[in-house]
Formats: structure tokens, C-alpha cells, sequence
């Protein structure tokens, strides 16, 4: 990956520690940091658990992109740091938020873990920020580790350091689970054993959301802030889905890691034709002129009613994850992050989002042109 992206890397346990040991690294505690309100909640948690302040952008209801015109000049000049997130694989203006991060003298920090192979102005995404985290769960398909890119070679030894404090021992137990999940998630779901396969992941702490958004617990989350910045005291936050996101790894983890890594091309061309064949269809955003197709990890379809069309797959046995909605600062309130200055973007994206596996297309166009889905229709301000 490091000659892929032209940088240093750092193998890490999981995108939401690699993240976790970037901000500690390159933001001081009580800073406001610029991020997606459309995210995983976790990374909302991570930053806080950093001890920053989140501050919601926004958001191009096109991509869910960040709207960099949109972000008042009293906002910038107040911000300590700029934290991409590079929606399902579309690029974050990454270029244009390096400039701005450059005026201010504050760092970029680039959420890539949706965008392994996306690129933008003829750079990968991921070589724009002081730092970048990675996920190998997405394209790679490893259900486990991250990598965190640095632009500064000199700097991979003291993030080692602080990696390596950080890091539970390995567990057999753990690698036990993980050897066997691929294995046990197969047969049940070739079984359409559905509730077993839900099951399975709760027991392996891989599946624990009732809804799309986990509980907030403010009363809790009010005694962890006074504590931060600390990992322990967000535990119960950060670790949800993934129990060992700060488990060493093991040599079981580390030789299939490998074996995935070098399938890693072939896997981009399937993302990148299934992603072509998904932008081709009456639900696709729209797509500027001229723009190269990106491997997206997921495309974001812009259906009229998005759970009728969750519905409809998930009777045909397609699930539909990473859905983010409500936005972050709906989500969780004026007391633990700066709204939005313009929300509508994001509120709309988050709304009509419908994220498609690109590696499931044909069946997903067949499904949703069965049920008769709608399209979203006029995006806000048109």
C-alpha cells in the first residue's frame, strides 16, 4: 500500500484505531475539527474520545461530499483540523481542503476507509492529508485491519510507539473467531438461515445496532467526555461491531490479510464495472461529464423512499448496510457537536441514500425495477 500511495504506512487493527492514533498524534485536546455528519457514528465517538470537538459540514447532496463553499469563514478561522470521509468511495474535494488547511496552518486527516482505490485530480485519495486511515474490511474483504498512511516518513516510528500502547495482546480466542467467521457467516447464510446468521454476528460482537444508529446513552456519554481524551472511557462506543478493533493481530489474521491484499486489483475492476453498471440506471446521482469511474465500495443510489427499497431487497435476501441516517448532528444534539451551518444537503442525501454493493448489481436493478422504486427526483435548491 505504501508504494501504491507513495507513503509510509502503518498496519493498524482497524480503521477506528488508526483514526483514534491520528488525531491524538496531530490535534490537541479541546480542538473543533470539521467532519461529515453523514457517517458512521463511531467515528463520531472516536473524535471525541481524541478529546476534539466535532463540527458538522456541509454536504453536497449529489455525493455527500463536503461543500467546502458552504463552510462560513468564521467557521474555518475557528477549526484546529479537517477529517474527510469519502462517502462509499466518492472523493471528498481533497485538493481544495488541503489548500484551505494550508492557509490555516492546521491539519488535513483523510477518512479513506470507503476509498481504497478512488482517486481524484489524478491522485489517490489518501496522499492529500498529514495522515490517512485505511480500511481492509471493504474492498480487500479481510473483516479486518487498517493501515494509516503518513506524508511524513520521519513520523512512522513514534505513531509505532503510540500503535503499539495502545494495543490489546493478541487472543487465541480471537483469532479462533475470526478463522472461523467467514465460514460460519457462509453456511448459515446458505442455508437462508437469516435469524441464525443474525445471531452469530451478535455472539462474535460483530452485529449489535437494533437500528441504524446505535444508542447515544447522553447521560454516559455527558461522564466519558470529562474523561477525555481517553480510549477506555469511549470503549463501549468505539467498539461496536468490532470487538477487536485494538487486538494485536495474530499470524492467522496477518497470512489472510496478505492473501486478500493480493487480489486487491482484481477485486477494484469488479467494484469499478459493477459501479459503472449501478450509475448507468434511473436511480444513479448525477455523474459530471468526463468523470473517471471510481471502484466504489458502495453507490449511493438516490431512490424516492429509501426504506420501502431496503425492504424490497431484504425480501430477496439482499442486505443493504452502512446507511447513516439521521446526520450526526441530529443524531446526537448541540451537546456533543456543532451543527451544521447548512444542513439540508446532508439531511436530503442521508434520506434518499440507498447504498448499493456494485458486486451485486444485477440483481439489486432487477429487484428494485420490480418493486417499481422511484427515483428521489429534484435534488434541494434545484
Amino acid at each position: 500500500m505504501g508504494d501504491r500511495l507513495g507513503r509510509e504506512c502503518l498496519y493498524v487493527p482497524s480503521c477506528r484505531l488508526g483514526l483514534y492514533l491520528a488525531l491524538r498524534h496531530w490535534c490537541g485536546p479541546g480542538g473543533r475539527i470539521l467532519m461529515s455528519p453523514v457517517n458512521d457514528d463511531v467515528i463520531l465517538f472516536v473524535v471525541l474520545a481524541a478529546g476534539l470537538r466535532p463540527v458538522q459540514a456541509p454536504l453536497s447532496a449529489v455525493d455527500g461530499s463536503i461543500d467546502t463553499d458552504a463552510v462560513p469563514d468564521t467557521l474555518w478561522n475557528g477549526l484546529s483540523a479537517v477529517l474527510t470521509t469519502n462517502l462509499y468511495g466518492n472523493p471528498d474535494p481533497a485538493g481544495r481542503l488541503r489548500e484551505r488547511c494550508d492557509r490555516l496552518g492546521i491539519p488535513l486527516v483523510e477518512d479513506a476507509a470507503h476509498a481504497i482505490g478512488s482517486v481524484t485530480d489524478g491522485k489517490p485519495v489518501g496522499s492529500y492529508g498529514d495522515a490517512a486511515v485505511f480500511s481492509l474490511s471493504k474492498h480487500v474483504g479481510a473483516k479486518a485491519g487498517g493501515f494509516l498512511a503518513v506524508a511524513d516518513p520521519a513520523l512512522r516510528g513514534p505513531l509505532e510507539q503510540a500503535r503499539d500502547a495502545l494495543l490489546d495482546p493478541a487472543r487465541l480466542a480471537a483469532e479462533l473467531a475470526y478463522s472461523v467467521r467467514p465460514y460460519a457467516e457462509s453456511a448459515v447464510r446458505g442455508l437462508r438461515l437469516a435469524p441464525a446468521a443474525w445471531w452469530a454476528l451478535r455472539m462474535l460482537g460483530l452485529q449489535e445496532r437494533e437500528e441504524i444508529r446505535m444508542p447515544l446513552r447522553p447521560a454516559q456519554l455527558r461522564q466519558a467526555l470529562d474523561a477525555a481524551p481517553s480510549l477506555a472511557a469511549f470503549h463501549s462506543w468505539v467498539r461496536v461491531d468490532m470487538h477487536d478493533y485494538r487486538i494485536a493481530p495474530g499470524r492467522l489474521r496477518l497470512r489472510r490479510l496478505g492473501h486478500r491484499l493480493n487480489r486487491l486489483d482484481g477485486r477494484l475492476t469488479a467494484h469499478r464495472v459493477g459501479t459503472e453498471r449501478l450509475l448507468a440506471t434511473r436511480w444513479a446521482p448525477p455523474v459530471p461529464a468526463g468523470a473517471c469511474v471510481q471502484p466504489l465500495f458502495r453507490v449511493p443510489l438516490l431512490v424516492a423512499d429509501r426504506d420501502a427499497a431496503v425492504a424490497a431487497l431484504a425480501r430477496h435476501r439482499v442486505t443493504v448496510g452502512y446507511l447513516y441516517d439521521p446526520p450526526l448532528d441530529v443524531y446526537a444534539g448541540e451537546a456533543f457537536t456543532d451543527p451544521s451551518p447548512a444542513p439540508a444537503g446532508a439531511a436530503w442525501f442521508a434520506r434518499h441514500a440507498l447504498p448499493v454493493d456494485p458486486l451485486r448489481a444485477g440483481p439489486v436493478i432487477e429487484i428494485l425495477t420490480s418493486a417499481g422504486a422511484g427515483t428521489a427526483g429534484e435534488l434541494p435548491g434545484d
